[in-house]
């Protein structure tokens, strides 16, 4: 059975690989691959207040273009309690919303501009969260057919640490190793993602036959 991710980020379908490939659905091995033709279909707004109601939006867009498909949608983030749940859905463009451009690359500008904030306040904690939703067109209409939601409990470090990974992970402290997600090697990073903690909970939702 293939699952076929709406996303070309390389970082995000290296997790959702990762946890599907320990699973069996109905009996079946889950493949996880690219939407094909993705770069074809106008990128959906991503406007509502939820990471879920950004997935199911993503999913019944892109499984409405591909007929027969098993379409896996994400919205993914990061949340900091200092910040009222900020950067939250807007985690990818943070630094851009606001106007910050110290940093080469939207990662390093996000990053330095969360590390900005929080300077000098005593309260880090933080958590990544990732909402999903499968959908599939079926005659006229697409539907959702199962989301789950996966988090990863954390802080923010001081400074970044570590280059592996993407995102917020150089400043995104797993405080139980006391490393960052970007200072850990790929098996334990792969195992402790929310994504892959949202996808195993996605196959436990889906509707077993």
């Amino acid at each position: 059975m293939t699952f076929y991710a709406a996303t070309t980020n390389p970082g995000k379908l290296r997790d959702f690989a990762h946890a599907a490939g320990a699973h069996l659905l109905n009996g079946q091995p889950i493949r996880i691959e690219p939407l094909p033709n993705l770069a074809q279909f106008p990128a959906p707004p991503e406007d509502a207040p939820t990471f879920a109601g950004n997935a199911r939006a993503k999913a019944l867009y892109y499984a409405s273009h591909s007929p027969g498909l098993l379409v896996l949608a994400d919205d993914s983030g990061l949340e900091v309690d200092a910040l009222s749940g900020a950067p939250g859905v807007r985690s990818a463009r943070y630094a851009d919303d606001l106007g910050f451009h110290s940093g080469t690359t939207i990662d390093d500008r996000n990053n330095a501009l969360l590390l900005s904030q929080l300077l000098r306040l005593s309260l880090r904690t933080a958590r990544y969260r990732c909402a999903l939703a499968l959908a599939c067109r079926a005659e006229d209409q697409a539907e959702v057919l199962a989301t789950a939601e996966g988090t990863l409990e954390g802080s923010i470090a001081t400074i970044p640490r570590g280059v592996a990974g993407f995102g917020y992970d150089p400043i995104f402290l797993v405080p139980s190793l006391n490393l960052t997600m970007a200072e850990l090697d790929p098996t334990t990073r792969l195992t402790l993602s929310h994504r892959g903690r949202a996808l195993r909970a996605l196959l436990q939702a889906f509707p077993h036959h």
